[in-house]
């Protein structure tokens, strides 16, 4: 097989990607039993640990015109001028890159997260977090797997969208603890979630499905995480690191809102780039899909305390303010809930496997 980086469409990408640091590592001599909040997630990180060649179905197959299963108008390019020109063949291919795009991104994103996590776990002063932090960068590693496994299916790869590096290399620079969780576990995980519920939910392929459920089982955690510690955290800061933060988060939040544009990809496939993207910013659907990215932020950014004029006037220009009153721990559990439902069915199929087995066996033995 192939390095994925192989799989590269785009020329002259550097095969490594170095941000330098400049932040002190923090040991805390306390030794103290910890907070129950965070020993608890501390506890559970490490109960639900799992093996993604183990508990991933791979022998599972993706389609070859429509590799998740994605339902066409359900994607950004069917919204335009363009996809109405395009012969089935040509569908089929935007349909494989397009899919590839999105999955490569939840991948850059993933090893991003395992860095940051590390970073956090040098940084953030409480042995608790940095015990809970620990087995995030477990988790992030077990992704990062999960998802190259998954991509090398799709034949293609993508490299880091600019948006993205960008805020990465923002969380990783910063000298503060705060703000690496702020980038990480609240802005860029918070949107994850959200695009990975939206394949697990409207893809029809039981491998993208449970991919995605299984990532979004730890993902929900790890915002919870970053909730808890950063609404004991905010309250101590100054008004003039409050407005700092906020600064930060506005930011961020307008970049990531408008990451999804796969200029990339457009001009790999030869196709009217500034078209393309246009005709997909005016159309109603993709107003309404980058609006429901932000329903695991907004709820979260509330929570935590940075909620001044400036942040509810941001959102409320990105229209999805709405999402304030959200109840992220509903969602959180719905997570665990498809999660075990994926479990089941995996489990009821290697025992349907068994048993098939074991009857055409026993057919075999009484024919002779």
């Amino acid at each position: 097989m192939a390095s994925l980086r192989e799989l590269y469409p785009v020329p002259d990408i550097d095969p490594v990607w170095t941000v330098p640091q400049d932040f002190e590592a923090s040991f805390d001599w306390e030794y103290d039993d910890g907070r129950k909040q965070m020993m608890h997630l501390y506890q559970k990180g490490k109960d639900m640990q799992w093996d993604a060649l183990e508990r991933v179905d791979w022998s599972l197959q993706l389609d070859t015109e429509n590799p998740m299963q994605i339902p066409d108008e359900m994607s950004g390019p069917y919204h335009t001028p363009v996809w109405k020109k395009m012969s089935d063949k040509e569908k089929a291919e935007l349909r494989r890159h397009m899919q590839s795009w999105i999955t490569s991104q939840f991948l850059q994103g993933e090893q991003a997260a395992l860095i940051c996590a590390a970073k956090i776990v040098q940084q953030v002063p409480d042995l608790d977090a940095k015990f809970y932090a620990s087995t995030q960068v477990m988790d992030e590693a077990r992704h990062v797997e999960t998802y190259k496994k998954f991509l090398e299916c799709f034949g293609v790869a993508y490299p880091m969208t600019t948006p993205l590096q960008t805020l990465v290399d923002q969380a990783l620079r910063d000298s503060r603890w705060d703000m690496t969780y702020l980038a990480m576990q609240v802005v860029i995980e918070g949107l994850a979630l959200a695009a990975f519920n939206n394949i697990r939910e409207i893809s029809k392929n039981p491998l993208a499905q449970q991919v995605n459920a299984y990532v979004m089982q730890d993902e929900s955690r790890h915002v919870a995480f970053g909730r808890l510690t950063l609404k004991e955290y905010y309250p101590q800061l100054t008004q003039a690191e409050r407005d700092e933060r906020e600064e930060f988060l506005v930011e961020a939040s307008y970049l990531m809102r408008d990451r999804f544009e796969a200029r990339e990809l457009y001009e790999h496939l030869g196709m009217p780039v500034d078209e393309m993207i246009d005709a997909q910013k005016e159309s109603g659907f993709m107003q309404h899909y980058r609006q429901a990215l932000f329903q695991r932020i907004v709820p979260i950014v509330r929570d935590v305390g940075l909620w001044s004029d400036k942040i509810k006037s941001a959102y409320t220009d990105m229209g999805v303010i709405g999402f304030a009153d959200v109840d992220y721990d509903a969602l959180s559990a719905h997570d665990n809930q498809r999660a075990d439902e994926f479990d089941e069915m995996n489990r009821k199929a290697r025992e349907d496997y068994v048993k098939g087995v074991a009857e055409e066996g026993a057919a075999v033995v009484a024919a002779e």
